[in-house]
């Protein structure tokens, strides 16, 4: 059978759950490789990748990082992601511009269900993936039940390539199901090739059986050959295990324990010989990898003391050498990295990873062309579901502040500012408390901006529920021209969502035409803070009678006078506060829906049903009503019931009466 084996670079994401050991696998990938001396650890802050200063302080990713090395004289990028849920969008952007994915997981199968969002997200950008079970060595027991509860939340068929070895319950080495060998782990070195037991090989003989039956149901040959008894070549084996990987078909599953180096070269190997080539993910992409024009997708941007912008970019086709011009930029440097370590490049070619210097006008996602940008595929975009109001801690940082929100914005397209025109607030808006804290640390670290945090306030409003007619008079004589304006205005209620209707019935010149719009004004400019202290809403006033003095009248006087008349007329028009109520949709696995239902009810919420959830298997969409009040540190409990994969999406809905020691609380805080 003819060698398949893909040739060229590969670029490669190392993704997984937050403490799943994904940096601690980079440094061992790079150790082995030979592109670091010696390995770091996160605990010391010394890894290549979580290399940020925010990383280090915090002990987990918060961006991701790229290396690139070389194994057996072929190239390959490693790009490790943040594990966190609140860095998704981070990921996003970087898996657009891989070949293939690893996804990492512990040998827990509780935790399982961590992987959820992950494994979505790889579908949706239909990425070829291996699963490496991580730190077999601390598991307490049989790796099959974490097959299993990982087979539950895969689409794919999970294919286990390792049987685990044990000795005394503990994980010592692994059977290679495909090339039918035998292994001890050795500490930091090459697992030794031994002799199975006569138990072992019984055992090992039914695990690959089983394996092959799997990949006889995409391979008739296959097929007849298990029918027959006859033992396929392995070099049919791997040709199966290659092609269905690369079309997606199958999820090769390995064991092992980066911290140790266990099972790190056999990762290596598999990537070098079943990971697709450029071509695949280039037409994945919606990129012609024999276009002569080259054609480059930044996948990540951030700004360095020195060094200025710095863009991460997947070169899809054609080459890039320093100083040519990408759809009007210049690349003013070209590198390729290993963490915060860069080398410099005279040119990249299709295929690669490699670091652009200096093109300030690019944002992560662009397309950058020597000729006309094709429309590539993009990275899925995530709602934000966190915020937090920022002023800033010193007056004269205010003007530097847009500035440095708007570079933080193209560092982190997670991120969002709005300016609440409700509470007068500036919010920044994220994935979460975390990724908000990032951000406010890299406005100190970065840019020397303090700012100060607090919740966002609630936008309450209050109506009335009565009606009255109130006659204000202003009059003021204080020499010369006096001020003098009496109107009467009348006040009612107005349906919910009206807004605030003024309209007249004056007749016979009472009030002069020329003063109606300053009675108006002034009404108007009261409503901006009613009896409650919040804005009312939903009120129509009509003038229907008044009086003026041919002198001493104004628009000033006039104006008063309306404001007089709502402050005198509203409270006896049985003023309540309105809070704003949000449409919610809720989507966690089912298993958690339960959970979710009780917390909705705990915070005031109004339950209208719940239903699969679109395109999720195993998975349900919560439909609820819910006070904007009961909203601010939602996603925290909603992460903490689901382990951290479930999430929601938010828009308003209307606005409805509070009463009672809620009222109180608000009115109180206003």
């Amino acid at each position: 059978m003819a060698d398949a084996r893909p040739q060229g670079p590969r670029n490669v994401a190392l993704i997984g759950p937050y403490l799943s050991g994904k940096t601690s696998l980079l440094e061992s990938l790079l150790h082995v490789t030979g592109a670091i001396d010696r390995k770091g650890t996160v605990k010391d802050g010394n890894t290549v990748g979580d290399s940020a200063p925010e990383a280090r302080a915090r002990q987990m990713g918060v961006e991701c990082n790229a290396a690139t090395t070389r194994y057996l004289d072929e190239e390959i990028t490693f790009i490790d992601c943040p594990g966190s849920i609140e860095f998704v969008q981070e990921a996003a952007h970087a898996l657009i511009g891989v070949d293939a994915a690893v996804v990492v997981c512990e040998a827990d199968p509780a935790k399982a269900e961590t992987l959820l969002p992950w494994l979505k997200l790889l579908d949706d950008l239909d990425i070829p993936r291996f699963i490496f079970v991580n730190k077999v060595d601390r598991a307490t027991g049989e790796v099959q039940p974490v097959i299993d509860a990982l087979q539950d939340i895969s689409d794919k068929p999970l294919i286990l390539r390792h049987l685990p070895l044990t000795r005394d319950e503990t994980v010592v080495g692994y059977v290679d199901l495909a090339q039918n060998r035998t292994y001890l782990y050795r500490e930091g070195a090459p697992s030794e090739q031994v002799d199975a037991s006569a138990d072992q090989i019984e055992l090992q003989g039914e695990a690959r059986f089983a394996m092959l039956e799997q990949l006889a149901d995409f391979d008739d040959h296959l097929m007849e050959e298990l029918l027959e008894d006859i033992e396929p070549e392995k070099a049919e084996v791997f040709q199966d295990l290659t092609e269905n990987l690369q079309e997606g078909r199958i999820v090769s599953v390995l064991l092992g324990a980066a911290e140790h180096d266990n099972g790190v070269r056999r990762l290596l190997k598999a990537i070098r010989h079943e990971v697709p080539d450029h071509r695949a993910a280039a037409l994945r992409a919606g990129a012609d990898p024999d276009a002569p024009e080259a054609v480059a997708q930044v996948l990540k941007t951030w700004q360095t003391q020195h060094g200025g912008k710095l863009s991460l970019a997947r070169i899809w086709s054609g080459t890039v050498k320093e100083g040519d011009t990408l759809s009007g930029e210049r690349v003013g440097s070209l590198s390729r990295t290993v963490g915060m370590t860069t080398t410099r490049a005279d040119s990249v070619s299709a295929g690669q990873i490699a670091v652009f210097g200096r093109m300030e006008a690019v944002g992560t996602g662009d397309v950058l062309a020597s000729g006309t940008a094709p429309g590539l595929r993009k990275a899925p975009t995530y709602p934000p579901v966190f915020a937090t109001a920022i002023t800033v801690a010193n007056r004269n940082d205010e003007v530097k502040l847009s500035g440095a929100l708007a570079r933080l914005r193209e560092e982190d397209p997670g991120l969002t500012v709005d300016h609440d025109p409700a509470t007068h607030q500036m919010l920044l808006w994220g994935q979460g408390d975390m990724h908000l804290k990032v951000a406010v640390d890299r406005l100190q670290g970065r840019y020397g901006i303090a700012v100060e945090t607090a919740p966002p306030a609630v936008p309450y409003r209050e109506t009335i529920r009565k009606s009255v007619t109130q006659q204000a008079r202003h009059r003021k004589q204080s020499g010369g021209h006096g001020q003098f304006g009496d109107v009467t205005l009348d006040i009612r209620p107005l349906p919910r969502g009206s807004g605030f209707h003024f309209d007249d019935s004056i007749s016979g010149g009472v009030v002069p035409k020329q003063y109606i719009p300053a009675v108006e004004s002034g009404v108007a400019e009261f409503l901006k803070s009613g009896p409650l202290g919040f804005p009312v809403v939903d009120v129509a006033v009509t003038l229907t009678d008044g009086k003026h003095h041919q002198v001493d009248s104004s628009e000033m006087a006039f104006k008063t006078a309306g404001r007089t008349a709502m402050a005198e007329g509203l409270p006896a028009c049985d003023p309540v506060l309105l809070e704003p109520v949000m449409q919610v949709e809720i989507m966690v696995p089912n298993s958690h829906t339960a959970a979710i239902n009780n917390m909705v009810s705990a915070r005031r919420g109004q339950l209208l049903g719940y239903d699969a959830r679109p395109g999720w298997p195993g998975w349900d969409q919560v439909s609820a009503h819910m006070p904007q009040a009961e909203m601010a540190d939602l996603i925290i409990e909603i992460r903490s019931l689901t382990q951290g994969v479930g999430t929601f999406t938010f828009q308003f809905d209307r606005l409805q009466e509070l009463s009672g020691r809620a009222a109180e609380q608000a009115i109180g805080a206003g």
